[in-house]
């Protein structure tokens, strides 16, 4: 079986794991920490302690793995991701000369990016095929880690597939916090759609894109929602118990919201999923908010579970 590398080893990655260790051997993790290398080998998984902070860390991945899972965000630099950039450094094969420099073992690369790099759309229905128009430096930094890999990708002939995600939801991964707080949200007539995908969802797109994901090929991870983002309070609210959040005009929440929580609020689009479903195969097991957020409901703890 082909060897696995999973670069940030997070939650989601987690979740795939079962599924990755039926597929590939041995499956590596990029970790960061000892605690994380034991939470890696507990699960099965090979740690290997770097840091894509530190490119002198990474010598190990050279030759490393067929394929990668990359899931690691960018670290904080204004516009680049110079963790994408030591990672496809490291991954090339020094030692195999014969194939010339730069050479990598790598056959297949996912890069997990953020729906964010499309910008604010005015509520348009969204595909793979619209220009990105990234509107805040996070999402500037995933246009430039997709261009790195897409362009490493064509230079070493690795497959590079993309998936752009939006909202991720988990039973921790909840808006609870911010609902318990009464933060408000915006009346209905200027509020923005929001998308969502549950993490076990994402986690098994993950799986799907590392077998089937085509070359150069970008494809959105988004369940069918088609929900605005007071909407999607207002159901998490009630799931868990806690008062539906106040409404209020845009105006007020540029001067009542912080900056961050502003900026979620001034992005909206609606994202088409054709290309998950019918390339790749996935079936969502959780086709919409309305069927997600009651089971992770019922998993959350209390009001201090998680999450703005």
């Amino acid at each position: 079986m082909p060897a696995l590398l999973i670069v940030g080893f997070g939650d989601v990655a987690k979740r795939a794991v079962p599924a990755l260790l039926a597929r590939y051997a041995p499956v590596h993790a990029l970790v960061r920490s000892a605690e994380s290398a034991r939470d890696a080998a507990a699960r099965g998984v090979g740690p290997i302690v770097a840091d894509l902070d530190r490119p002198d860390s990474l010598a190990a991945l050279a030759g490393l793995a067929d394929c990668v899972l990359h899931l690691a965000p960018p670290g904080p630099t204004a516009g680049r991701d110079e963790r994408t950039r030591a990672l496809v450094e490291a991954l090339a094969a020094r030692s195999m000369v014969s194939q010339g420099a730069g050479a990598t073992r790598v056959q297949r690369l996912v890069y997990v990016s953020t729906t964010g790099v499309y910008g604010d759309c005015a509520g348009a229905w969204v595909d793979e095929t619209r220009p990105v128009n990234p509107q805040t430096d996070r999402a500037q930094r995933r246009v430039d880690a997709e261009r790195v890999l897409m362009e490493w990708g064509e230079r070493t002939g690795a497959c590079v597939s993309i998936l752009r995600v939006p909202g991720i939801y988990a039973s921790d991964r909840l808006p609870v916090e911010r609902l318990a707080r009464g933060t408000p949200a915006m009346r209905a007539d200027e509020d923005v759609y929001t998308n969502h995908i549950h993490a076990d969802d994402l986690a098994q797109a993950c799986v799907a894109a590392l077998e089937r994901g085509a070359p150069g090929r970008v494809y959105n991870v988004v369940d069918d929602s088609a929900m605005k983002m007071g909407e999607y309070f207002d159901l998490v609210a009630d799931r868990v118990g806690l008062p539906r959040p106040p409404r209020i005009a845009r105006a007020d929440a540029a001067r009542q919201l912080s900056p961050v929580a502003l900026s979620f609020m001034t992005e909206s689009r609606r994202l088409a999923n054709r290309r998950m479903k019918e390339e790749l195969g996935v079936v969502l097991r959780y086709p919409t908010v309305r069927e997600g957020v009651p089971a992770v409901a019922a998993r959350a703890d209390s009001p201090s579970t998680k999450r703005s």
